[in-house]
């Protein structure tokens, strides 16, 4: 698309509906490409959640949406964002407020819990099942047969295919209305079929079974244990689908529900509490040990060590004093922290985790839109099979009885349940279990490239390394002293959000005397992967101080002799990060820094070895640091990337593309968001910053390379599992089709393997909860 039709697009929203009544892929099918046929709407269907995730452009209302899904034979209704709360409540009246988190949880998560739920389902499966044992036992056992028992078993069978049969009936009905046909239409046709058939005979020969065994010696056949069986063993795997459709949405619910419920705020030195719904930016939050930081902040006062396994996945507790970025719903482990509120409501951490995982069970990976388009055609199919099924029977046989059994069993075999839930249920558990590890799958298309990626960059600081660098120590020139050259790179370097420029101001204000403030800085400026500059008053003298690498003191037009470069080069050959810090013009100094390579760092490298995946460190650091670190973890000197700036990081992206890799980028800082859009698969450390993280495909809200490969391995191992349900959903039907209608295949044995493979189905997906235990 070129910029010109970009430009002329109209403004999309996106909206989230609701929808009930879908029963199968059929279903989701037509809501998708009725949807999809209003100018400029994109729809993506979720069947386990019954819910829509739709773009629509300015031109379209959101009635328009929901008159089109309600024309298709469901029922829709727009999800409404919770309305943002105030603190107009008073103290006294805070029992009432206690429901408002609740009520806010209920609305992210009422998309799972409509539809035919375990517990609607539950008394028509009781039902059935009392109803459907004597019948089958009477019209199986001639021992139990008595004087006219098939009038009998007629009556019993009559409320397990009317009413318990109901939900299937009522799904073809709606769907019959508007010409279209689901697997429900073959349920119901096949029940219904079986009984009146049934009905048929014995009306056409009241004395049909006057005696035990007269059935059997008749020319006809009574199959309404056929008709009850398969009601029931339907019945019994749907509410078991209902059950793990359930369980496979507690991980979200679980997510959504960690927040805390209440805050002790201060508010001019008197400690309040209030609904942690009702928190503003700004608000000082009193966190005592074992309480819950109610929202995303940063610590003014206190030290404690908190322990934010609950979001990051992350077991070992995390300092944290003055200045320090806290997350909601971490857990204060020891000291009392006064936390200033800088995200409330729907922009914490914690609601965009439940944001993206929504969003991402909602969508639809490319195999899962393969699926939906087979079912679209698979029922209209089906029943052509079954008719041309039951009239060559009669035709080459002569008998009714057989060629009806074998249409029946044509009908009963063929519903694609196990395919409607293959790749949804799979997806809906495996993100789920994401989100408990703190790991984030954007969307299901991420869970197809981590399946190509054969290359991964991994930016060197804060991914590979703690990204904690430490002033070693402090070279001074011209007359400066280490002290003095310290103090002025901290001051200007205290307006940076790098991580070398944290280590250094860190390190220039221990050194302070008194542990007084840095100088105050004006004029700063930064480039990205460069340096920074700025004006700084050390003893009544304004002066122009400029810290970064070599290169950013040349762009500013100071120069290196070589004894410089000298005493440059042998700090970088030692393994150290080596910053120059010029004053007024001339050199005035070096900061040497090092920095720890994570634990794990070098069992992670070898495991994404042992995935098929090639490990490039990629750094803006220089290539002796690069290269020390590489050897500790196991990268090959051939795949060190150094002295690379942020737009070199998206041209080693591009250059390994060109050359036929699919390249994965992980990275964490501001630096690395183009190469993070640019690469096949864009994966952040969830210690970073936010735009890195907005530019990424799989987010790891860790800061534990080892997380990055287990997301990795958790997205690969949710596309097995989707792709291993739909082989066994295409199988089953492939082979149950013409062995029903070969003959080979009792509607009864039909009923029981098809609500079998569903429940397996389900089953398969759900042991993706227990992945990383």
């Amino acid at each position: 698309m070129s910029s010109q039709e970009t430009f002329n697009q109209p403004a999309h929203r996106v909206i989230e509906l609701d929808i009930e009544g879908m029963t199968c892929a059929s279903c989701v099918n037509r809501v998708e490409r009725k949807l999809g046929k209003l100018d400029g709407v994109e729809a993506s269907v979720n069947l386990p959640l019954e819910s829509a995730h739709v773009t629509v452009p300015a031109s379209v209302t959101d009635q328009q949406i929901v008159d089109t899904v309600n024309a298709t034979g469901y029922k829709a209704t727009v999800r409404q964002a919770p309305a943002p709360h105030t603190r107009e409540h008073n103290t006294h009246e805070h029992h009432h407020g206690d429901e408002a988190p609740e009520a806010e949880h209920a609305a992210h998560e009422n998309h799972m819990e409509h539809g035919p739920s375990a517990s609607t389902l539950r008394p028509r499966l009781i039902a059935a099942a009392l109803l459907t044992v004597p019948v089958f036992a009477i019209s199986m056992i001639p021992a139990l047969q008595f004087a006219n028992w098939g009038w009998v078993v007629g009556a019993l069978a009559l409320p397990v295919v009317s009413w318990a049969a109901w939900p299937f009936h009522r799904a073809a009905a709606i769907n019959a209305r508007h010409f279209a046909s689901t697997m429900d239409t073959l349920v119901s046709i096949g029940v219904i079929a079986a009984y009146l058939y049934s009905a048929w005979q014995l009306f056409a020969d009241p004395r049909m079974t006057e005696h035990p065994g007269m059935e059997s010696m008749s020319g006809g056949g009574l199959y309404f244990e056929v008709a009850a069986v398969v009601t029931t063993f339907l019945l019994l795997g749907r509410y078991l689908e209902a059950n793990a459709k359930a369980k496979a949405g507690n991980a979200l619910k679980a997510l959504l529900n960690l927040g805390a419920k209440d805050a002790t705020i201060l508010v001019d030195g008197v400690e309040q509490k209030i609904p942690a719904d009702q928190l503003l930016v700004d608000d000082l939050i009193v966190v005592r040990p074992g309480e819950k930081i109610a929202t995303d902040g940063v610590v003014t006062d206190g030290a404690s060590a908190v322990d934010a396994s609950l979001v990051t996945g992350e077991s070992v507790p995390v300092e944290v004093g003055p200045g320090s970025l806290v997350t909601g719903a971490t857990i204060n482990t020891s000291g009392r922290l006064l936390v200033r509120a800088t995200r409330v409501g729907s922009d914490t951490t914690l609601a965009q985790m439940g944001r993206l995982v929504s969003q991402a069970q909602t969508g639809k990976a490319p195999i899962a839109r393969l699926a939906d388009r087979i079912s679209s055609v698979f029922v209209p199919i089906v029943l052509v099979i079954a008719l041309v099924t039951f009239l060559l029977w009669l035709f080459f046989s002569g008998d009714l009885n057989a060629a009806f059994t074998a249409a029946v069993a044509v009908l009963v075999i063929a519903c694609p349940c196990a395919l409607g839930l293959a790749t949804p249920v799979g997806l809906l558990t495996g993100t789920g279990r994401g989100a408990q590890l703190g790991i984030l799958i954007k969307g299901p298309q991420v869970l197809e490239d981590t399946r190509h990626v054969d290359t991964i960059l991994l930016d060197k600081t804060g991914t590979v390394t703690s990204g904690k660098l430490a002033v070693d120590h402090t070279f001074a020139l011209n007359g400066y002293s280490p002290t003095a050259v310290l103090t002025l790179a901290g001051a200007v370097e205290s307006a940076s959000e790098h991580p070398i420029a944290h280590a250094i101001a860190a390190a220039a204000k221990d050194a302070m005397p008194d542990a007084g403030a840095l100088p105050s800085v004006q004029g700063f400026s930064s480039a990205p992967g460069g340096g920074v500059r700025g004006t700084v008053v050390l003893d009544g003298t304004a002066q122009t101080v400029v810290v970064g690498r070599s290169g950013w003191l040349e762009e500013n037009s100071i120069s290196l002799d070589s004894d410089q470069r000298d005493t440059l080069a042998a700090e970088e050959n030692g393994g150290a990060t080596a910053i120059w810090v010029a004053v007024d013009g001339q050199p005035a100094g070096i900061v040497s820094l090092t920095d720890t390579i994570k634990p794990g760092s070098a069992a992670a490298i070898q495991r994404l070895k042992d995935l098929g995946i090639r490990p490039i460190l990629l750094t803006g650091d220089n290539a002796a640091v690069a290269a020390q670190v590489a050897a500790a973890v196991g990268i090959a000197p051939d795949d060190v990337f150094a002295g690379v700036l942020p737009e070199g990081k998206v041209d080693a992206v591009r250059k390994l593309q060109q050359s036929g890799a699919t390249v994965a980028m992980a990275g964490d800082g501001v630096n690395d968001a183009a190469a993070l859009a640019q690469s096949d698969l864009g994966i952040a450390m969830g210690s970073g910053t936010d735009v890195a993280i907005e530019a990424s495909d799989l987010t790891v809200m860790g800061s534990d390379l080892g997380q990055l490969v287990q997301a990795i391995e958790l997205s690969r191992k949710t596309l097995s599992t989707i792709k291993t349900n739909l082989f066994w959903a295409f199988f089953y039907n492939a082979i149950g089709i013409p062995v029903a209608a070969l003959g080979f295949l009792n509607p009864m044995i039909a009923g029981a393997a098809m609500a079998a493979s569903s429940v397996l189905v389900v089953a398969n997906s759900l042991r993706l909860r227990s992945f990383g235990k």
